[in-house]
């Protein structure tokens, strides 16, 4: 069964061979903050801003962080507020193998859209997380059932004044970045995102920059056809060599892709 798995996309096992295709190509792997505070007249040609969103089973992120350390490689983890994911014993482990941790911030949804509420909020969550490690770095929730967006936060209030020393949502430059995000537990699934895309995406696509699985990326770094700086997302909890959560996450992604087409053709229909 497990040999079954291994043969499918989403496995580590995959995951593993994405990571060894681009490092022997040449690429560089950055946490956000290492890329935010780089030396730009020294970067490697090739670089990859690696980002992981712990949505649920913060011990799949472990296990992608371990993963990672042992080929050398390092990324951002960002850890919701809730209780069940803000796990602080995987959180010590992942930071103690020189990953950066930071906040994947939902406040906005969590308070019903008042923002000098969320604001309250994303202080204290943000707080709380800091007591396991020193967060430089946030990243928005894209919370798809909620009407909110996070990011709005920012219209009234500056991250900055916390510390917060960057949000990849505006403070990566997508002209010079290409963003590849495994959003729909798919690598183009930003067509059925409702918060997870950006507008450069339509342009990559009329590029051919467009990739569906993860076997599509390795080629494309094979063929050297990937741009030279990247910025690569991932949510673990869809990442496994197991075969039944493998299908447990792969069932209940594809129904959730359903209910995201609906949401997102109402939206295109109500800014009619």
């Amino acid at each position: 069964m497990k040999f079954l798995v291994k043969t499918k996309d989403f496995t580590l096992s995959t995951y593993t061979n994405l990571l060894i295709a681009l490092k022997t190509k040449g690429f560089s792997f950055y946490t956000f903050s290492g890329y935010l505070q780089r030396e730009e007249a020294t970067e490697p040609k090739h670089l990859v801003i690696l980002r992981h969103d712990v949505d649920q089973y913060p011990e799949n992120s472990l296990r992608f962080a371990q993963l990672e350390a042992e080929l050398g490689v390092h990324g951002t983890y960002y850890f919701r507020a809730e209780k069940k994911t803000r796990d602080a014993n995987i959180i010590t482990k992942i930071a103690a193998i020189d990953h950066e941790i930071g906040y994947h911030y939902e406040d906005l949804s969590l308070v019903n859209g008042n923002i000098d509420k969320a604001y309250s909020s994303f202080c204290r969550n943000l707080e709380k997380l800091r007591k396991l490690y020193p967060v430089k770095t946030i990243c928005m929730h894209g919370s798809p059932r909620s009407k909110w967006d996070s990011k709005d936060i920012w219209k009234k209030y500056s991250y900055r004044e916390l510390g917060i020393i960057g949000e990849p949502y505006f403070d990566i430059n997508f002209d010079e970045v290409f963003y590849l995000t495994d959003t729909g537990r798919r690598w183009d699934g930003w067509k059925v995102s409702l918060r997870d895309k950006i507008p450069q995406q339509e342009q990559w696509e009329k590029q051919g920059l467009v990739f569906h699985s993860t076997n599509d990326i390795i080629q494309a770094a094979k063929n050297n056809q990937l741009p030279n700086i990247i910025m690569i997302t991932t949510h673990p909890q869809r990442w496994s060599d197991k075969l039944l959560p493998w299908i447990k996450e792969y069932v209940a992604q594809n129904m959730k892709n359903m209910v995201k087409r609906v949401l997102v053709i109402s939206k295109k229909l109500g800014s009619k």
